[in-house]
Formats: structure tokens, sequence, C-alpha cells
């Protein structure tokens, strides 16, 4: 039976973790349940995380979420056809996008701490006056771990455990501790992580795709009296030399690799987040401040195929981040309003090392070393209750955006300012008991980066790009509408949207090749967007200890460049899971999966030339796998996965490389203090 068939089948009695009506704050900026929401928002939570190798790998637990993966390191959120800088990265209400975020997909999200994470928030939508510049698609947000305790002893809880998986013959261990009292909270938390060669299915193992991580976290908040509270939150993760697969191997209608040598070396990023809140403040306002600074380090080792002159990069994004809100809310009047500055700061330097004599030159860098990015913005958002069964949102945001790059070889220094209004609209309607209507009207923009305006250097694909500095801002216009299901038994989204996404920057060929063979491209606001989808999901509690859970996406697009229609890029096909949730004794549960999708054979011209996508389009898939937890004496907790049952061969749309194939995986935790985590 085809995927799609089997997935409608079940879908109609099935679940998925954001329907359960859980408070998050990414959708409104502050706190709110998910049903006071006229946005659709997904919701992963902190267990679905932890078993995966990296954060944005569990965005496919989520409705509308759907993860590309260039190398086992390495991963994308798409989330309503849009990656990279058109989808806000985010981490406790600040960026994480920074100025050489690329429009394509993007590893910065996966350079995150698991055990720092609750849960992973994703809006569907376009809530552009909250957020503004690069909330196309919507946003994805990490909410952090932050410990509580009922107590006014000091009191200790924490894990340490440990996980083996035999499809890239990882391992991890990881460890937290939280200690605190009512009056004030801690946490360190740490993790060090050794992946092998990725085995995929038929029993292959792709050599080289092995990398290492480490990361650390340490989190401190107090309350100084009553309604005050600062915090601050420092995070380190690093991969010391990932190695980018999809270089290193012949791709779709290729004999050859593109590189001999492609290794990111070191990927890292490094964050510290001060925070103060203030309940009932100046004004009787409810106020916050945070102050953050992101590193991102994005140095590489790389060597076009066979050639005999090695590369090396060194890379590095500064992100100062001040983001002051003031808010209030009442019976019928819920409303907020704030600042956002933003300063980001590139270096970039790079070398050409001759194998023959070993000699190193310097040579121009990826980016304009000194580039310098600036964004200031307002905003207001107002929740009115119109009446006890229906409510309206509104929103306006003004935002500018300075880009100044200095000059470099034969590119002369330009500076490039844009200023925007974005805003939105939101209606939620009760319609009888259990059933809301929702709908959203958004017009966001996304500004031009340093990655878009100064980029000189080789893009996957064969591909070399050219700086462009006569850039303006992407311009969305995405109305969503739904129904929402709660009742006792059974809950239940369904979302329909369209996406006009206008002056899009995408790379066009110049009609030059690079002496090595390379296209050269530059980026252009040549092309024009328009997305539709229906999300779905459900949950079905079938008795008392029996549930069923299923998610489905369906995603359209088409575009148009220099007049020429045809399938929008790497668009995901129709998919989604369907899984059966056990839990009949207080130490035993168990669950079993379907998750798969359709065949994408709609492609761009981009899409055919691309190594990574076959040029027929890709084939559909399907895989089985089960779970057994069990909940041993002594807070020992052990969980033994099975997966891809069939050891199927095959690869998600737009990835890099092929999914793991048959795999056993075994995670032991030992908890103290009390309680499981």
């Amino acid at each position: 039976m085809p995927f799609s068939l089997l997935l409608l089948a079940a879908g109609a009695t099935a679940d998925n973790p954001a329907l359960i009506d859980e408070v998050v704050v990414t959708a409104s900026r502050r706190t709110a349940a998910v049903s006071d929401l006229a946005l659709p928002v997904s919701v992963v939570d902190e267990t679905a995380v932890r078993r995966r190798a990296l954060v944005v790998d569990a965005i496919d637990a989520a409705t509308g979420g759907y993860v590309q993966q260039t190398t086992p390191g390495q991963g994308a959120a798409i989330v309503r056809g849009q990656r990279g800088s058109s989808i806000l990265h985010m981490i406790d209400g600040m960026r994480i996008n920074n100025a050489i975020f690329r429009s394509a997909p993007t590893q910065y999200f996966a350079l995150l701490p698991t055990t720092a994470v609750a849960r992973v928030e994703v809006v569907r939508g376009t809530p552009a006056s909250l957020y503004g510049s690069d909330a196309i698609g919507g946003v994805v947000q990490v909410v952090t771990h932050r410990p509580e305790f009922a107590t006014q002893d000091t009191a200790f809880r924490g894990d340490v455990r440990a996980d083996f998986d035999t499809a890239d013959e990882s391992r991890r261990l990881a460890a937290t501790l939280d200690a605190g009292t009512t009056r004030w909270q801690s946490s360190l938390s740490g993790e060090v992580y050794r992946s092998g060669d990725r085995r995929i299915g038929g029993g292959i193992r792709l050599r080289p795709s092995g990398y290492r991580a480490r990361a650390a976290r340490a989190y401190f908040a107090a309350t100084v009296e009553e309604g005050l509270t600062w915090s601050v939150d420092a995070q380190t993760y690093e991969q010391p030399n990932t190695p980018r697969i999809d270089e290193l191997v012949p791709g779709f209608g290729a004999s050859e690799p593109a590189s001999s040598e492609f290794s990111f070396a070191p990927n890292e990023r490094h964050y510290v987040n001060l925070s103060r809140r203030r309940s009932a403040g100046f004004g009787g306002l409810d106020w916050q401040f945070s102050l953050a600074w992101q590193r991102i380090v994005d140095d590489r080792i790389t060597r076009d195929f066979e050639a005999p002159v090695r590369r090396r990069e060194q890379n590095q994004s500064d992100l100062y981040g001040l983001l002051v809100t003031a808010g209030s809310k009442t019976d019928r009047t819920d409303w907020l309003a704030g600042i956002e500055v933003y300063a980001d700061r590139v270096s970039s330097a790079r070398q050409e090392e001759d194998l023959l004599t070993g000699t190193l030159a310097p040579v121009a860098a990826r980016f304009p070393d000194g580039a310098d990015q600036r964004q200031f913005a307002v905003f207001a958002q107002a929740t009115r209750r119109l009446r006890p069964a229906a409510s309206l949102t509104a929103g306006l945001r003004a935002g500018s955006v300075r880009v100044a790059l200095p000059a470099t070889d034969g590119i002369p220094a330009a500076t490039v300012r844009t200023t925007d209004l974005a805003g939105d609209l939101g209606l939620l309607a009760d319609l009888g008991r259990d059933w809301q209507w929702l709908a959203n009207l958004g017009f966001g923009f996304r500004s031009p980066n340093v990655f878009d305006l100064g980029t000189l250097g080789n893009r996957p694909g064969n591909r070399f790009n050219v700086p462009n500095t006569a850039l303006d801002s992407e311009r969305a216009i995405q109305f969503d509408t739904g129904v929402r299901y709660r009742g006792d038994r059974l809950g239940l989204e369904l979302v329909a949207y369209v996406l006009d996404y206008r002056d899009r920057i995408v790379s066009v060929g110049t009609g030059e090749t690079t002496p090595g063979g390379r296209d050269i491209v530059r980026s252009v606001n040549a092309a024009e967007a328009e997305m539709t989808g229906i999300e779905f999901g459900a949950e079905f509690a079938i008795g008392a200890t029996l549930s069923l859970k299923a998610a489905a996406t369906l995603t359209r697009g088409t575009q148009r460049i220099a007049g020429a229609r045809e399938p929008a890029d790497r668009v995901p096909p129709f998919g989604g899971y369907v899984e059966l949730n056990w839990s009949g004794t207080d130490r035993v549960a168990a669950s079993v999966w379907l998750r798969g999708a359709d065949a994408q054979e709609r492609l761009s011209a981009r899409d055919r030339d691309d190594p990574r996508i076959d040029p027929n389009g890709t084939p559909g898939w399907g895989r089985v796998g089960g779970r057994v937890d069990y909940r041993g004496p002594g807070f020992w907790d052990f969980s033994l996965t099975a997966d891809n049952l069939t050891d199927k061969r095959y690869r998600v749309h737009g990835s890099g490389i092929d999914a793991p194939g048959r795999r056993v995986a075994l995670t032991i935790r030992r908890s103290f203090g009390g309680e499981r985590p």
C-alpha cells in the first residue's frame, strides 16, 4: 500500500505531541496555552530531543516539521518549504540567525547541547510583528531546561545517561546536576558524543562520515525579591572535525566527487544570556531585559577533487543582542511591546596550501573580513477578547538593517540599508463544544545579510559564488486557517496555508566557470514563489493504557525565475508518521511506529542539477520501528529501540546522505535526588 494511503487511513485516530494543551512561549513571547493561540504551534518535548544525536533531528517529530541532513553531524529544519535564513531560529527569545546564515539549509541549529533543552517549539506561519526578519516560514525555538524546587533547603537532583547506537556506531555520555531552593536554582550539564561511519540500508558504511562532539551548559537564577528574577545561561558546543560526506562521494549524475577534502574543522557555538524578569514592575507592567552574546565558528578545510592546493578557512560571527519587553494582561486584553537591537561582526580569512611545496599563502576570504551587520526594531502586539468565544490578535513591527562590507580584492566597500514594516492579524473563535477555528494573516520580510551580499567561494552543487551588493529585502505574505478539536479522548488540528514569497534571493549562473570547473553564480532578487500546504495532527486515547499518534504534512510549491515557471526548490514530499503507544504498568512502556514519505518528482532545474538529488526524483520510503522503556528499581531506566527493521535504503528528499539502515539503540540512565527528571 502506498505510504500516503496507509497514513491517511490511520490518521483519523492519531496524535501529535503539539496537540496536547501545552504551555508555550514562542507564538506570543509570553506564557500561553496552545488553545489560547490563533497561530498553529508544534511542541517537541525533552524526552524526544534527548533520544536524538542532534537537537535539530527532533524537528521531524513536530507537525509540519522536516529535517534535511547533509552529513550526520549537521541538520536543517524545514517548515512550510522554507529553510536556512527563511526560518528564524531562536533560544529563549534571542536570535541564533546571524550575518552568515545561508538561504540554503544551515547547520548552526545542530550546535546546541541536548542537555540544555526543555522543549522545542515550532511556530508555523509568519509571526512577523514579534520576530521580524527571517520569520518567513516560521520560528523554531529552543526553550531551555530551568529547574524548579519547592523547598527552602538546598536540594539536588539530576541524572547520568549513556547512549549506544549501531547504525552510526555512536556513543554518548551525558550528565545533568540541578541544585537549588525556592529562591535560587542552578543547573550544570555536559555531554560527549562520538560517531563512527554511518551504516545505511543494505549494510554499506559510508566513509568518512563519523564525527565527535562535546558540549556543556551552566545556568543560575535567583529571585532577589518578590517578582524579580535574574538569570544567566552559558553554553558551549564543539564539533572538532566533521566531514561533509556529500562533497566526498560522487553525487547523482557525477562520476567523481566534487572534493578530495571537505571538513568543518571546527564548528563551534558559544553563548551567554543575562536576563532580568520583573512582574508588576514600573507602571504595573511585566518587564523582561535580556542581553546575549553568541559566537559561531565555521572553519573549514577543503580541496577540490585531486587539486594540488588545499584551502584553510577561518570564519567567525560574534552576535550581540539586546531585548527589552513590557506587557500587561487583564481579563480582556493581553499586550506586549518591545525593542530589539542586534550587532553582528564577521571575521574571515582564507589561505591556500600548495601540497607540493608546503607553502601557505593568503587568498580572498569567504566573507569580507570585518563585515558588520546591525539590526534595530520596535514592535507591539495585542490580543483582545471580543466576547467569551472569540479573540483578535494584531501586531506591527518597524525595523531597519544595515550591512557594512569593507573593501576586498577587486570589490569596493559597500553599505546596504533596508527599512521594513511587518505585521500580522489573527482570529480565534470557538465553534461549539471542544471546537476552535483559527485564521492568520501576516506580512513579513527577510533582509539581505552578509552571506547574501558578500560570499566568495564554493557552494554545494559544484558552484562558486561571487558577491553582489545590489540586493533588496525579500517579502512574504502568508495566510493560514484551520480547526482544532480538543475532547476528553480525541484532539486534532487541521491547518491549510498559502505563502506568497516575492523578491526571493537566489543563486543565478553568470555563464562562466572557474578553472576547476565550478559554475560561477551570484545572488540576485530574481525569484517569486508560492507555497501551499495542509498540516494535520491528532491524538486519540484508545483506552487507559493505549494511545495512537499521527501527523501528516503536504506541501506544494511553484516558483518563477526570470519569467520561467517551475516547481519550487527542495520542497518536501507528502510525509508523516503513525505511532501506537502502550503504558500498561508503572515500569514498562512500549511504542511502535511507521514513518515515511511519498516520492518527490516535482523538481526545479536547480534540484535536477544538485548532485544530492536524483534528477528522476527522490523515491518514496517507509520504515517501521519500535521501542521498549523499562523503569527499573533504584532509579535505573533502560530504553531499547529498533528502527528501520526492514533495512530499507532510502534518502530523505534534499539530503546529501542516505538515512541510517537497520539500527538498534540502547539508553541507560541513572537518576538521583529522589525523583526522575
